[in-house]
């Protein structure tokens, strides 16, 4: 996975702006933070005074035990991730653990447990927020860019919006046109390294 500063260069946000291009409406809150998808972007997280601290997973699934996530980092370092009943996960819309694959990208945020593990309250499952280029509208899909590097966004039925100027949601694409600057905010597919879209903003 190559590496490249994401507008501010967050270290823990890096694999959310790059994972797509290596060669992602959740409605809530718990104590640490908001769980919908714009959440896992936040500066900073909203704590509840009760938590002392909270952690920061992100890298890719190279095993699954029982409930447990083994991520290794974009960093080199390796991570537990401990799934519960009350874990949020998002993998393009709302969804259940059992939905998450090894291979799969991850970021997720929790409080750390003695033993080193993240027992988790939010998984996003290879969510991306990527700045790009239209270069071509089919009914289905977009040709997008980002730099030099080419990929395919998928827009799924009952689930990618628009935004135009800031304004409203909308389902309607239509006022997308080749050569606008659009960011997409959706979920990486391994497969292929194209993009489902939950969002794309333009005119932002």
């Amino acid at each position: 996975m190559y590496r490249q500063n994401d507008n501010g260069g967050l270290g823990r946000r890096r694999f959310l702006t790059t994972a797509a291009l290596s060669g992602a409406t959740i409605v809530g809150a718990t104590a640490l933070g908001g769980i919908d998808a714009d959440a896992a972007f936040a500066s900073e997280p909203s704590l509840d005074p009760a938590i002392s601290a909270s952690s920061f997973v992100e890298g890719r699934i190279t095993g699954i035990t029982g409930s447990v996530l083994q991520v290794a980092g974009s960093y080199g370092d390796r991570s537990r991730v401990q799934m519960t009943n009350a874990t949020s996960v998002w993998k393009v819309q709302p969804t259940t653990a059992a939905e998450i694959e090894v291979g799969d990208g991850l970021y997720a945020r929790g409080v750390p447990m003695p033993d080193g593990t993240v027992a988790a309250d939010a998984v996003w499952v290879n969510i991306v927020n990527i700045d790009t280029q239209i270069r071509g509208i089919a009914k289905s899909r977009l040709h997008l860019s980002h730099g030099r590097h080419e990929f395919i966004g998928h827009v799924l039925p009952d689930t990618t919006n628009a935004s135009y100027a800031g304004r409203a949601l909308t389902s309607d694409l239509s006022r997308l046109r080749i050569g606008q600057s659009a960011q997409v905010l959706g979920a990486w597919r391994p497969s292929d390294d194209s993009v489902d879209i939950v969002r794309i903003s333009v005119g932002h």
